[in-house]
């Protein structure tokens, strides 16, 4: 838990900040972003990315430090069964602070702080720089794999519909077929 700041604080008290900054970590887990005002927002960061820091850890002493400011358990084990682990390849920086503006009423400045998606921040840096090339030209393959899957399911329209002309004539001879008495096994019973 961070230190309560020197002088002004967020709301009054100690004790309250560290309650309402509690409050606000819950929440950003919950929902994985959440709006407030920019002040309270830069002073979140550092306790949710710790909260994140030993929900990569993951042994019962990190969960028990959680649980100390996250007060929901089901908030607490959707930490650590899915937003730790998540950033397993990740060593810092697991939320962004952006700012929206200032708010109607009393115009004070309004961010939306959230979880920073690990498997879209992953792709974004390999489709940037050296790697942007072959994105380009993985999406190039792509749309021609759609291409030409296009002419094989307009054949197969095409053979759907031949299949569908030539079946009124092969009913009459399936059936004349099936007339022929059979048996249990399947064997046809020769008349004697």
């Amino acid at each position: 838990m961070p230190s309560p700041a020197k002088g002004a604080r967020l709301g009054g008290g100690a004790a309250h900040e560290r309650l309402m900054l509690g409050n606000l970590a819950t929440a950003l887990f919950e929902h994985g972003k959440i709006t407030t005002t920019h002040a309270k927002a830069k002073r979140l960061r550092p306790l949710a990315e710790r909260m994140i820091t030993f929900a990569k850890r993951g042994d019962i002493n990190a969960r028990r430090r959680v649980i100390t400011v996250v007060r929901d358990k089901s908030v607490v084990h959707t930490l650590f069964t899915e937003i730790g682990p998540s950033y397993a390849g990740r060593q810092g920086g697991y939320t962004r602070i952006i700012k929206i503006g200032n708010r109607k009423g009393d115009n004070a400045p309004m961010a939306i702080i959230e979880l920073v998606e690990p498997m879209l921040e992953q792709v974004v840096a390999e489709a940037t720089g050296a790697t942007k090339r072959a994105a380009k030209e993985a999406a190039t393959m792509e749309s021609a794999a759609k291409e030409a899957a296009t002419p094989a399911a307009a054949a197969k329209d095409e053979e759907i519909k031949v299949e569908e002309e030539i079946a009124p004539d092969t009913e009459a001879v399936l059936e004349e077929e099936s007339a022929e008495p059979v048996n249990a096994e399947g064997e046809e019973e020769s008349k004697e």
